[in-house]
């Protein structure tokens, strides 16, 4: 699927107007040269197809005639921030009447600090019409963030948006009111709530006082393993969150739970390879990816009992493989480093099977030993259980022998911080 991608980019910010420095040697001052900003991908959520997905949520009903607040947690700190709105997925432009970003009050929920509060624009303007399977980016606004900061972004939509663009899987609480709440410090009259993101697809930072390493961000990629499935809610304990505290660096978390490398969800999103470009490769400021997916392109296939596993094709290793190049080639072209990250274990899954067994053994001998990677995580190893090595280490499972919990999602985070 194509989609039609529409950006409208914040004026380079200028260092400073003029410089006294230097003369020049007529005597004349020269004039300082206008430097753009640099801006840090620091949130990220890959959209999705409106559906039921996992868990309850708004994304088939929309919004008419109300306010949408979200709390993201940003990576890296700055003096100016900008947001990423997406409307991939829709089929008419998608009116926002305004929006606005404050800080997160402390202790969760949907309060934010007084005084924080900043309205947005885009193009200069309050209002904004996303175009239908377009994108683009609020103006900068400025706005002092630290590293780690949990950040609120609220949506108001004075109409009807119909079916919304979203990211299913949140582990976050989004917050939703009746009427034109932006403003709203209290959070009082956000009654409802839900755990997906809807339309924001990007928290971008930029200026100083970042507390991050200067080594770039990374991207990691991935389906429900990488979005966090089976870590707590509200308390960022995804390997992604984990990985941002142990490294110093920005990270954005660009998982779908459920998602494929090489086949199209009506749940789960677009293939890996497709999405590949707009997810990892649209990123300010990377110049890390972390891909560690494909135990559901194996492993669909193996059970009946999930209607939204299908269709699931029978993947092959070598077909899987390809997937994996495919998205290293365009990694490269954009000069980043790929990190391959081996599948792992899923023994007693409902993935599991005769022939998952085997594909996942030979994805995994190939990420290891095939040299195509700039780096090989070993997360098959470092998760497994002493006792089987085919089976998620219990001190590590969530519940469901195939997903992390908070600790297993720990160890996944220190194993890849070795190798970045």
């Amino acid at each position: 699927m194509n989609i039609k991608r529409v950006r409208r980019i914040a004026a380079p910010l200028v260092a400073g107007a003029l410089a006294l420095g230097a003369l020049s040697g007529t005597g004349e001052a020269r004039t300082a040269t206008p430097q753009p900003a640099r801006w840090t991908a620091a949130w990220g959520a890959s959209p999705q197809l409106p559906s039921t997905g996992f868990t309850p949520n708004w994304s088939q009903e929309g919004f008419s005639h109300q306010s949408v607040r979200q709390v993201v947690r940003v990576t890296q700190g700055g003096e100016r921030v900008r947001i990423r709105l997406s409307n991939a997925y829709g089929t008419s432009p998608l009116k926002v009447t305004g929006a606005t970003v404050a800080r997160a009050r402390k202790g969760g929920g949907p309060s934010v600090e007084a005084g924080s509060v900043r309205h947005l624009t885009f193009g200069g303007k309050r209002s904004v019409e996303v175009p239908a399977r377009g994108e683009l980016r609020s103006d900068a606004v400025g706005l002092r963030l630290a590293r780690l900061e949990p950040v609120t972004v609220t949506l108001y939509f004075a109409g009807t948006t119909g079916p919304a663009t979203f990211h299913s899987q949140g582990w976050t609480d989004t917050y939703r009111a009746e009427g034109d709440r932006r403003g709203d410090v209290s959070g009082a009259g956000f009654r409802a709530k839900t755990q997906s993101w809807y339309y924001l697809s990007g928290v971008e930072v930029s200026g100083g006082r970042g507390g991050g390493r200067g080594d770039g961000g990374v991207v990691v990629f991935g389906d429900s393993i990488t979005d966090g499935f089976g870590s707590t809610p509200n308390t960022d304990r995804r390997y992604s969150d984990v990985l941002a505290e142990r490294t110093g660096r920005p990270v954005v978390n660009q998982g779908i739970g459920g998602n494929l490398v090489l086949n199209d969800s009506a749940w789960y999103g677009e293939r890996g390879t497709a999405r590949f470009a707009r997810d990892v490769l649209d990123q300010p400021g990377a110049s890390t990816v972390v891909i560690l997916e494909g135990l559901n392109d194996i492993g669909f296939s193996e059970t009946d009992r999930q209607p939204t596993y299908k269709p699931a094709p029978v993947v092959s290793s070598g077909e899987l493989i390809n997937g994996y190049r495919e998205m290293i080639r365009l990694a490269r072209g954009k000069g980043l480093r790929v990190v391959g990250a081996t599948l792992l274990p899923l023994k007693g899954s409902d993935h599991w099977g005769t022939r998952a067994a085997r594909v996942s053994d030979e994805v995994n001998e190939w990420i290891r030993g095939s040299g195509e990677f700039d780096a090989v995580v070993d997360l098959d190893r470092v998760m497994a259980d002493a006792g089987d090595r085919d089976r998620l280490d219990p001190a590590y499972d969530f519940g469901d022998a195939l997903h992390p919990n908070d600790a297993g999602y720990r160890a996944m985070a220190e194993a890849v911080a070795a190798v970045l």
